[in-house]
């Protein structure tokens, strides 16, 4: 039997408390639900009545939930989830192809996911998709926040809650400036670079932490680097002489550079193997339309980019994520 005072735990209470928890403030809160802060804290005080327990308390200047207010939180997330996923079902019986895909993806991922979210879009033109893009770390944090339906990782998490597959190769190239003296050298050494400067992303960032991981299981320790937190400015700054790096052959494909553009040094061990993946919680129902998304993946995306780049066991998305409608 369900305590009474639950039953009064309305969905704009839920949203209140998501929204609070995700942001860490009561202010960010209320900019971000057109409420004032009276009003959002007067509903987590409702709220919090409610249950019977303190649901939040103050940490380093940020709301955080307390251990009932956790698992609140995950219960408030899976209601809404629930919710969002009758409202887009419902919603496609009565339009066709609807509803509402939440992706989070790794900052590198941005370079193809448009060319796959084209086609589907043509064919599915009443789905919305809302990207969230971020280095590792922070797709993580949406991951372990629930905030999203589907991730793109080159790194998947791991633990019993996460269905992963393979969909796409990533593999990282090693780059110099046009003029740099190893260009045209073949076989060569990374012994020989390791003194050079290297660009590298943030700490957070999957590349990094590939090459960081590839560098300490030789024992390799790069004497001068550089830090940008940005794929474009790395190309920018390799291409302008200012030193290596090692970065996503999807990145080198993408945007013109102009006459400056930096060049693929062929070193032994390069490229490093890498993939993306597709990602999604186990414990989170997915909407139709993520479900459709899947299923157009696995029929289409040879289509989409390049096939030497595609999974060779893509064919299989659908059966790892559940069985995907049919249009």
């Amino acid at each position: 039997m369900i305590n009474p005072r639950l039953k009064h735990l309305s969905m704009r209470l839920l949203e209140v408390f998501i929204t609070v928890v995700r942001l860490g403030k009561v202010s960010a809160a209320a900019r971000s639900l057109h409420l004032t802060q009276p009003t959002v804290s007067l509903q987590l005080k409702k709220m919090a009545e409610l249950v019977g327990e303190p649901l939040l308390e103050s940490r380093d200047g940020n709301m955080v939930p307390t251990e009932v207010g956790a698992e609140v939180y995950r219960a408030a997330c899976d209601v809404l989830s629930r919710l969002d996923d009758l409202d887009s079902f419902l919603g496609g019986i009565r339009e066709g192809s609807s509803g509402h895909i939440r992706i989070g993806l790794v900052t590198t991922a941005k370079y193809v996911m448009p060319r796959i979210l084209g086609p589907f879009y043509r064919r599915f033109p009443g789905v919305q998709v809302t990207l969230s893009i971020g280095n590792r770390a922070h797709v993580l944090n949406r991951f372990e926040q629930q905030e999203d339906d589907l991730y793109l990782f080159s790194h998947p998490p791991a633990g019993e809650r996460v269905l992963a597959s393979r969909i796409i190769s990533n593999p990282l190239r090693l780059i110099a400036p046009a003029d740099h003296w190893a260009v045209g050298q073949k076989g060569l050494s990374f012994d020989a670079l390791k003194t050079e400067r290297f660009i590298m992303r943030e700490p957070g960032s999957a590349t990094r932490m590939m090459f960081e991981s590839w560098l300490s299981a030789r024992g390799i320790e790069l004497s001068d680097t550089m830090q940008i937190e940005s794929n474009e400015a790395i190309r920018l700054s390799v291409a302008s002489g200012l030193g290596l790096s090692v970065i996503s052959a999807h990145t080198l494909s993408e945007g013109d550079m102009g006459p400056k553009k930096p060049t693929v040094l062929d070193v032994a061990d390069f490229p490093l193997r890498s993939n993306w993946y597709l990602v999604a919680r186990r414990d989170k129902r997915l909407p139709q339309s993520a479900l459709r998304l899947i299923r157009f993946m696995a029929e289409n995306l040879g289509d989409c980019i390049d096939p030497r780049y595609v999974a060779g066991d893509i064919g299989n998305l659908a059966s790892v994520f559940g069985k995907a409608p049919k249009r």
